[in-house]
Parts: structure tokens; C-alpha cells; sequence
């Protein structure tokens, strides 16, 4: 094996997902300036907006995303353009 290829820096680090406030602890070399303390131990913090705690293949739980919105927005912004064709 090659030596001096890997981050020497692994530490365990918190994992926090932001959508369902889910945490969870595993080693880790990502830098962070957050922390946060579970258990009484502080670890380093890093915020994910999405994770398997959370994630719709994984729950099996679809979210609602304004699609509707986004759709309505394009058809009027672009029928001005193909009335003035």
C-alpha cells in the first residue's frame, strides 16, 4: 500500500440533519468551525440538509415540493413570449 495518501486528521464528528434535527456520531476528517455536545461530549458539527434519516427512497415518505408553483410560473412567463410570435 502507498503511505502518506490518507488524511491523517479522522476524529469523530457529528452529523446533524437539518430537515428532521436527526444526529448521528462516525469518523470523519471534514473541517468545521460548528460544534455541538450529545451525551456531554462536544464533537465538531457538521449540518446536512438531507440524509437517510430523511432522505424519500430510505423512509418510503415522499415530500411535497411546490412543483405546481414553479410550473405556473414558466407557462405565463413564457406565454407572453409565444403571443407575441
Amino acid at each position: 500500500m502507498k503511505k502518506d495518501i490518507h488524511p491523517s486528521n479522522y476524529r469523530l464528528v457529528a452529523f446533524k440533519d437539518m430537515s428532521n434535527e436527526e444526529v448521528f456520531i462516525t469518523r470523519s476528517c471534514a473541517e468545521t468551525k460548528d460544534t455541538i455536545e450529545v451525551d456531554g461530549v462536544e464533537y465538531p458539527l457538521v449540518k446536512m440538509e438531507i440524509s437517510s434519516t430523511s432522505h424519500p427512497f430510505y423512509t418510503g415518505k415522499q415530500k411535497l415540493v411546490d412543483t405546481a408553483g414553479r410550473i405556473d410560473k414558466f407557462r405565463s412567463k413564457y406565454a407572453k413570449r409565444a403571443a407575441k410570435q
